[in-house]
């Protein structure tokens, strides 16, 4: 058995800005599933949203987040994250990173990017590859950490509790049993402080900007522990997907439509002035919904975003990697528009927990993408899920190195047992299933919703998670079978929560209730098991 002063499970900018805050009181191990840098953090083109400009400030900040949100922020929560995030973009750059800059009349400054819903250019960034260079300046500290152990091709299985071993009385976070990918060994890790930072669940649905890595484990996990869960109703869809038959996945940054981008449909219409006066630029729910009225209205597979009235030049400068990409796939973005579509995005809801990243069990922590903090309430404002990663891992970080376990028993682990299981025979059932659970998400439980869909999925993925569960016991765990046990659960989550929620609010939108409701839905979509 292993046994560490901290585990984080997830290597974003969450987890490892946790492990290096950490990592002079105590041993820390970082385990991922794939390699350090598969994470939805490499992935973020857009940037950091930060006050940092003297024609910003925080008021406008917090007032831009708390509109986004549609009512749900904990406006608390809004204002300690953009007031604390000047000082932990400082430590950023400190590890080596540098934003881009612009020259102004003769002297350096920020260049501020502008991104919907917010008022003000607040948007640092890295050219349009921000968190692949987020991601690559913390790998490289990590490295140079004595203290901190990265065990790469390491998956989580489940977190062992107390209550688990039959300690009820006090319940509490005590380890967590993970898949040795390498030797397909189940290893039992003894910490009493548990982080998860497993990001978001996008490949819950056909049609998601996010990577393979993005199966909703943290989420998952939790719960079959009897964490609370909040808010999974608000799946954020990007409104901008690269529409291409090669194209995997493949985000056109929002950054587009700040420095001018037009959307467009079949017939070169800008109709985002039919929905909203800020035109391209509101708020990612309402472009979504926008969208998916246009496509369905005229039959068109796709819109199109519109840049060429910008300079070749600066198309290639301000955004190299999306122009490489799009030109690999036969689209000068400086010459034609590209072709988009909608696809799921960002998880809004999460783990429940507060500003510290506590959870609702002693010993356990969630940050980042996969907790649910207040920050975003119904509907995430672009680029602030990056500022939120680094605030509350600071805070979370000081809270678990002030905390330990208040027991002095230290509660016997029982080593992983398999049973007489036998290895997989049929590779088919779990890849019919996951594609199942994928398509009828997108179907029934997208960005037009009614409760007849729901409740058609709801029904159909009671199925799903019965037969994954007899499979699961049946079978010796793989990577495969616990991501597909782990993506049934986020789905029944996400369904759970949108029939509870009978009224039309931020990111879900039903057409049973297409208006915001009373003053009871002004609340937290919270569930737990039991």
């Amino acid at each position: 058995m292993k046994e560490y002063d901290f585990v984080v499970i997830g290597s974003g900018i969450a987890g490892l800005s946790f492990a290096l805050k950490v990592a002079m009181h105590g041993s820390v191990a970082v385990m991922t599933k794939r390699k350090g840098s598969d994470t939805n953090t490499a992935w973020a083109q857009g940037g950091i949203a930060c006050v940092t400009s003297d024609e910003d400030s925080f008021e406008l900040h917090v007032r831009d987040t708390l509109e986004a949100g549609a009512g749900l922020c904990d406006e608390g929560v809004v204002r300690t994250i953009v007031t604390e995030g000047p000082e932990r973009i400082r430590e950023l750059t400190e590890l080596g990173l540098q934003f881009d800059e612009r020259e102004i009349s003769g002297h350096r400054e920020l260049d501020l990017g502008k991104e919907g819903g917010h008022s003000k250019r607040r948007v640092l960034h890295v050219r349009d590859v921000t968190g692949k260079q987020i991601e690559n300046t913390l790998l490289r500290e990590l490295g140079r950490q004595s203290h901190v152990q990265l065990l790469e091709n390491h998956m989580a299985v489940d977190l062992i509790t107390a209550a688990k071993l039959g300690f009820a009385a006090e319940d509490r976070c005590l380890g967590v049993y993970v898949l040795d990918e390498k030797t397909g060994e189940v290893e039992t890790i003894r910490s009493d402080r548990i982080v998860l930072a497993t990001g978001g669940c996008g490949k819950v649905y056909v049609y998601t900007t996010n990577p393979d890595v993005a199966t909703g484990d943290g989420v998952a996990m939790a719960w079959r522990a009897g964490v609370e869960i909040a808010n999974m109703e608000f799946i954020q869809f990007h409104p901008t997907c690269l529409f291409h038959p090669q194209a995997k996945s493949f985000l056109i940054s929002e950054a587009v439509r700040g420095e001018g981008g037009i959307l467009r449909n079949n017939r070169g219409e800008d109709f985002m002035q039919r929905y909203d006066l800020r035109g391209s630029l509101a708020p990612r729910d309402i472009v979504a919904r926008a969208i998916d009225a246009e496509i369905k209205r005229s039959g068109a597979k796709c819109v199109f975003l519109d840049i060429t009235h910008r300079s070749p030049e600066f198309i290639q400068e301000r955004f190299p990697h999306i122009y490489q990409t799009c030109l690999r796939f036969g689209i000068d973005m400086s010459k034609q528009a590209i072709p988009v579509v909608p696809a799921a995005h960002y998880q809004c809801g999460g783990i429940k927990t507060d500003v510290n990243g506590v959870t609702s069990m002693p010993g356990l922590y969630a940050i980042g993408e996969v907790a649910c903090t207040g920050l975003h309430g119904a509907n995430r404002l672009a680029s602030n899920s990056l500022l939120e990663g680094l605030v509350v891992t600071h805070r979370a970080a000081i809270t678990a190195v002030r905390t330990r376990s208040a027991s002095k028993q230290k509660i016997p682990l029982p080593e992983w047992k398999s049973g007489n299981v036998q290895d997989v025979d049929e590779l088919v059932v779990i890849y019919h299933n996951w594609d199942e659970i994928r398509r009828l998400m997108w179907d029934y439980v997208g960005i037009v919703r009614t409760d007849k869909r729901l409740q058609r999925a709801s029904a159909r993925l009671r199925n799903l998670l019965r037969e994954i569960r007899e499979f699961y016991w049946n079978f010796k765990v793989s990577v495969d079978l616990l991501e597909l046990r782990n993506l049934a659960a986020v789905a029944a989550l996400i369904v759970d929560s949108a029939l509870c929620r009978k009224e039309s609010r931020g990111l879900h939108y039903t057409l049973d209730y297409p208006t915001a409701g009373d003053s009871r839905f002004e609340r937290d979509t919270v569930l737990s098991r039991g």
